[in-house]
């Protein structure tokens, strides 16, 4: 196990974490922003399985947030306000009415602190911030902990800490683009995936929760058993349309002690397993992306990659029924995601 540490042109950090079994991550201080996590495939050639740009200043204005991390509430606010302890906080508006992940001051535009580790069998970073209270309309100041960690049993997790001194607002989440075919040799609508839910929460034409909460039965929703996304995508539902022909919606996990979702792609024989204490996700699919995206592998296009964007869901801040994201003072936000990787 080892972390390297290097100083880019623009004055960024950059780090990269590596194991005794071919993989590595790499990862900025600005914006905690992933921009490779290196797997071996079945023969054991090693081959980036994220979306990353070609030039790093792509990041600065990045409308994809690639391999961001998100806060301090991922996803869409309806209407850029919400109501707590009998007053009204207005958020930043940067998603036409609405605020979207965290606002214009988001955690994907900090620089982070951030101090590598190395210990038997693991290695990392981790990355702190302060935020300053009603930064982006948000009440509390908050004090953050994100810690990167890679190990010898080839999981990458990211552990998520905060803690506020006013009642607020806080779902954290990394949004990085997975493509297990390596270096984007092909969209991911061949992947197969499966999803531990039955419920996904239904959206209005701006892709804000109406505030139902669907059966994913008899749906191109219901992911309980192995499905190609390609499946999904080709639907004719009119969830997977207005969503731009895909799916961007949030998945109500089933509580289980099994893996919350499993992903593979059969051509390279990669696959990946992601278990988490969050109560959902969101599964993005790219349907944005577009040749204007210039990754580095070259242009992007429309499905080049996916987000597993293991959250609480923001719709709590104005429909009952939702996994919440409102935080009390001083209380402890713990949450943590772990990617396995293997091949098939």
């Amino acid at each position: 196990m080892e972390v390297i540490e290097k100083v880019l042109p623009n004055g960024w950090k950059k780090f990269i974490v590596k194991n005794d079994f071919g993989i590595s991550i790499s990862a900025l201080d600005y914006g905690g922003i992933i921009t490779e996590i290196n797997v071996p495939d079945r023969r054991g050639t090693v081959e980036n399985v994220v979306l990353s740009y070609k030039n790093y200043e792509d990041y600065i204005e990045d409308p994809n947030y690639f391999g961001a991390l998100i806060g301090r509430v991922a996803g869409r606010v309806d209407g850029s306000f919400f109501h707590l302890n009998g007053e009204t906080y207005v958020l930043d508006s940067n998603d036409g009415d609405n605020s979207l992940h965290g606002g214009n001051q988001g955690f994907h535009k900090k620089i982070w602190n951030a101090a590598p580790f190395q210990m038997t069998g693991a290695a990392g970073v981790e990355f702190t911030v302060e935020i300053p209270d009603l930064e982006g309309g948000y009440p509390g100041s908050l004090s953050v902990k994100i810690t990167y960690e890679l190990t010898n049993q080839n999981q990458f997790s990211i552990n998520y800490q905060a803690v506020s001194d006013q009642d607020t607002a806080v779902t954290l989440t990394n949004h990085s683009y997975f493509n297990l075919s390596g270096n984007v040799k092909r969209t991911v609508r061949d992947h197969k995936i499966k999803i531990n839910s039955n419920h996904y929460v239904e959206l209005d034409e701006n892709l804000i929760p109406t505030g139902e909460i669907k059966s994913n039965e008899s749906t191109p929703f219901d992911l309980n058993r192995e499905s190609t996304l390609q499946t999904g995508i080709e639907s004719s539902h009119q969830q997977i349309q207005l969503a731009g022909r895909g799916f961007d919606h949030y998945f109500i996990f089933n509580e289980t002690e099994e893996e919350n979702l499993s992903l593979k792609d059969e051509k390279s024989g990669r696959a990946l397993r992601v278990h988490t204490n969050q109560p959902g996700m969101v599964l993005y699919t790219g349907n944005n992306l577009n040749s204007d995206h210039l990754l580095e592998t070259g242009p992007a296009q429309k499905h080049s990659g996916l987000c597993l964007e293991t959250q609480a869901s923001p719709a709590s801040l104005h429909h009952g029924g939702f996994p919440s994201v409102f935080l009390k003072a001083n209380e402890p936000y713990e949450k943590k995601t772990t990617f396995t990787f293997a091949t098939i």
